[in-house]
Protein backbone atom coordinates (compact mmCIF):
# COMPACT_ATOMS: atom_id res chain seq x y z
CA UNK A 1 0.00 0.00 0.00
CA UNK A 2 1.37 3.46 -1.16
CA UNK A 3 2.17 5.82 1.92
CA UNK A 4 0.16 8.56 0.64
CA UNK A 5 -2.82 6.65 0.40
CA UNK A 6 -2.83 6.16 4.77
CA UNK A 7 -3.81 9.89 5.00
CA UNK A 8 -6.49 9.77 2.95
CA UNK A 9 -7.74 6.94 4.28
CA UNK A 10 -7.53 7.85 7.78
CA UNK A 11 -8.94 11.81 6.51
CA UNK A 12 -12.21 9.35 4.72
CA UNK A 13 -12.77 7.69 7.85
CA UNK A 14 -12.65 11.12 9.92
CA UNK A 15 -15.30 12.78 7.65
CA UNK A 16 -17.20 9.60 7.48
CA UNK A 17 -17.57 9.69 11.11
CA UNK A 18 -18.22 13.11 11.49
CA UNK A 19 -20.79 13.45 8.95
CA UNK A 20 -22.49 10.30 10.68
CA UNK A 21 -22.74 11.53 13.83
CA UNK A 22 -24.11 15.10 12.01
CA UNK A 23 -26.98 12.96 10.10
CA UNK A 24 -27.91 11.44 13.56
CA UNK A 25 -27.84 14.68 15.84
CA UNK A 26 -30.10 15.93 13.39
CA UNK A 27 -33.19 13.45 12.62
CA UNK A 28 -32.58 12.59 16.09
CA UNK A 29 -33.33 16.45 17.24
CA UNK A 30 -35.94 16.23 14.64
CA UNK A 31 -38.33 13.49 15.73
CA UNK A 32 -37.69 14.62 19.50
CA UNK A 33 -38.78 18.70 18.49
CA UNK A 34 -41.65 16.79 16.56
CA UNK A 35 -42.77 14.70 19.93
CA UNK A 36 -42.32 18.05 21.80
CA UNK A 37 -44.33 19.81 18.89
CA UNK A 38 -46.63 16.91 19.38
CA UNK A 39 -47.06 17.40 22.99
CA UNK A 40 -47.79 21.35 22.68
CA UNK A 41 -50.78 20.90 20.27
CA UNK A 42 -52.09 18.38 23.24
CA UNK A 43 -51.82 21.53 25.66
CA UNK A 44 -53.44 23.58 23.53
CA UNK A 45 -56.11 20.94 22.55
CA UNK A 46 -57.10 20.92 26.63
CA UNK A 47 -57.28 24.42 26.88
CA UNK A 48 -59.14 24.76 24.17
CA UNK A 49 -61.45 22.44 25.41
CA UNK A 50 -61.80 24.21 28.91
CA UNK A 51 -62.67 27.41 26.91
CA UNK A 52 -65.32 25.78 24.76
CA UNK A 53 -66.52 24.64 28.01
CA UNK A 54 -66.29 28.26 29.96
CA UNK A 55 -68.83 29.41 26.83
CA UNK A 56 -71.27 27.02 27.84
CA UNK A 57 -71.17 27.42 31.64
CA UNK A 58 -71.45 31.56 31.08
CA UNK A 59 -74.65 30.64 28.97
CA UNK A 60 -75.84 28.50 31.39
CA UNK A 61 -74.71 31.01 34.80
CA UNK A 62 -76.04 33.50 32.64
CA UNK A 63 -79.70 32.22 31.92
CA UNK A 64 -80.44 29.79 35.60
CA UNK A 65 -79.89 33.24 37.46
CA UNK A 66 -80.42 36.75 37.91
CA UNK A 67 -76.27 36.88 38.39
CA UNK A 68 -73.27 39.19 39.38
CA UNK A 69 -72.56 40.54 35.71
CA UNK A 70 -69.40 41.46 36.65
CA UNK A 71 -68.43 38.01 37.80
CA UNK A 72 -69.54 37.34 33.95
CA UNK A 73 -67.59 39.99 32.22
CA UNK A 74 -64.69 39.08 33.99
CA UNK A 75 -64.98 35.11 33.20
CA UNK A 76 -65.44 36.17 29.56
CA UNK A 77 -62.90 39.17 28.98
CA UNK A 78 -60.15 36.58 30.87
CA UNK A 79 -61.43 33.75 28.04
CA UNK A 80 -61.04 36.15 25.23
CA UNK A 81 -57.33 36.96 26.55
CA UNK A 82 -56.59 33.24 27.04
CA UNK A 83 -58.03 32.43 23.08
CA UNK A 84 -55.91 35.81 21.59
CA UNK A 85 -52.06 33.96 22.90
CA UNK A 86 -50.88 31.34 20.02
CA UNK A 87 -47.73 29.92 20.21
CA UNK A 88 -45.43 28.52 17.17
CA UNK A 89 -44.48 24.99 18.99
CA UNK A 90 -41.64 24.81 16.82
CA UNK A 91 -39.77 28.49 18.50
CA UNK A 92 -41.29 28.24 21.63
CA UNK A 93 -39.14 30.87 23.81
CA UNK A 94 -39.20 31.23 28.05
CA UNK A 95 -41.19 34.73 27.28
CA UNK A 96 -44.43 33.11 24.97
CA UNK A 97 -45.02 30.26 27.89
CA UNK A 98 -44.92 33.32 30.59
CA UNK A 99 -47.41 35.26 28.85
CA UNK A 100 -49.59 32.21 28.02
CA UNK A 101 -49.40 30.54 31.32
CA UNK A 102 -50.25 34.02 32.46
CA UNK A 103 -53.86 34.50 30.26
CA UNK A 104 -54.70 31.01 31.51
CA UNK A 105 -53.88 31.35 35.05
CA UNK A 106 -56.36 34.68 34.61
CA UNK A 107 -58.79 32.60 33.27
CA UNK A 108 -58.63 30.05 35.90
CA UNK A 109 -58.96 32.84 38.50
CA UNK A 110 -61.94 33.67 37.21
CA UNK A 111 -63.52 30.99 36.07
CA UNK A 112 -62.50 30.00 40.38
CA UNK A 113 -64.20 33.33 41.38
CA UNK A 114 -67.33 32.31 38.92
CA UNK A 115 -67.92 28.96 40.74
CA UNK A 116 -67.30 29.88 44.38
CA UNK A 117 -69.67 32.94 43.66
CA UNK A 118 -72.37 30.27 42.66
CA UNK A 119 -72.63 28.43 45.80
CA UNK A 120 -75.10 31.17 47.11
CA UNK A 121 -77.55 30.47 43.81
CA UNK A 122 -79.07 27.03 45.16
CA UNK A 123 -81.07 26.56 42.21
CA UNK A 124 -77.98 27.16 39.56
CA UNK A 125 -76.11 24.54 41.75
CA UNK A 126 -79.25 21.85 41.28
CA UNK A 127 -79.21 22.75 38.01
CA UNK A 128 -78.27 19.72 35.66
CA UNK A 129 -76.77 21.34 32.98
CA UNK A 130 -74.74 23.61 35.32
CA UNK A 131 -73.94 20.20 37.32
CA UNK A 132 -72.71 18.91 34.24
CA UNK A 133 -70.32 21.36 33.12
CA UNK A 134 -68.34 21.56 36.19
CA UNK A 135 -68.08 17.73 36.08
CA UNK A 136 -66.41 18.10 32.69
CA UNK A 137 -64.21 21.69 33.61
CA UNK A 138 -63.13 19.30 36.46
CA UNK A 139 -62.17 16.53 34.18
CA UNK A 140 -60.61 18.83 31.68
CA UNK A 141 -58.50 20.74 34.52
CA UNK A 142 -56.98 16.94 34.99
CA UNK A 143 -56.97 16.84 31.09
CA UNK A 144 -54.53 20.05 30.85
CA UNK A 145 -52.51 19.15 33.78
CA UNK A 146 -51.48 15.42 32.13
CA UNK A 147 -51.10 17.33 28.77
CA UNK A 148 -48.71 19.89 30.52
CA UNK A 149 -46.89 17.46 32.35
CA UNK A 150 -46.47 15.42 29.22
CA UNK A 151 -44.68 18.41 27.40
CA UNK A 152 -42.58 18.52 30.05
CA UNK A 153 -41.74 15.14 29.75
CA UNK A 154 -40.90 15.91 26.28
CA UNK A 155 -38.91 18.76 26.45
CA UNK A 156 -36.50 16.60 28.84
CA UNK A 157 -35.17 14.77 26.36
CA UNK A 158 -34.74 17.29 23.56
CA UNK A 159 -33.14 19.61 25.66
CA UNK A 160 -30.82 16.70 26.72
CA UNK A 161 -29.66 15.82 23.11
CA UNK A 162 -29.21 19.64 22.04
CA UNK A 163 -27.63 21.02 25.23
CA UNK A 164 -25.08 18.24 25.95
CA UNK A 165 -21.43 17.81 24.42
CA UNK A 166 -20.27 17.55 21.88
CA UNK A 167 -24.28 18.12 20.49
CA UNK A 168 -24.28 21.45 21.57
CA UNK A 169 -21.83 22.24 18.38
CA UNK A 170 -24.39 21.28 16.09
CA UNK A 171 -26.95 22.19 17.98
CA UNK A 172 -25.94 26.17 16.84
CA UNK A 173 -25.35 24.51 13.45
CA UNK A 174 -28.87 23.30 12.37
CA UNK A 175 -30.81 25.79 14.99
CA UNK A 176 -31.79 23.83 17.64
CA UNK A 177 -32.18 25.47 21.00
CA UNK A 178 -33.56 24.42 24.33
CA UNK A 179 -36.79 24.59 24.90
CA UNK A 180 -38.47 26.04 28.23
CA UNK A 181 -40.34 24.04 30.75
CA UNK A 182 -44.18 24.48 31.49
CA UNK A 183 -44.12 26.53 34.86
CA UNK A 184 -46.80 26.91 37.68
CA UNK A 185 -48.67 30.06 37.59
CA UNK A 186 -46.88 33.00 40.02
CA UNK A 187 -48.28 32.49 43.07
CA UNK A 188 -49.57 29.22 42.83
CA UNK A 189 -47.51 28.15 45.94
CA UNK A 190 -49.71 30.07 48.26
CA UNK A 191 -53.02 28.17 49.04
CA UNK A 192 -56.52 29.58 47.27
CA UNK A 193 -58.68 31.25 49.63
CA UNK A 194 -62.34 30.30 49.71
CA UNK A 195 -65.01 33.22 51.22
CA UNK A 196 -68.46 32.20 50.99
CA UNK A 197 -69.77 35.14 53.64
CA UNK A 198 -69.71 37.79 50.52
Amino acid sequence: MKKWLIPVIVIAIIGYAIYSWAVGFNNTAVKLNENVSESWGNVETAYQRRTDLIGNLVNTVKGAADYEKGTLVEVIEARAKATSVNIDPSNITPEQLAQFNKVQGGLSGALKSLLVTVERYPDLKANQNFLKLQDELASTENQILTARTRYNENIKPFNNHVKTFPNSILAGWFNFEGKPYFQSEAGAENPVKVDFSK
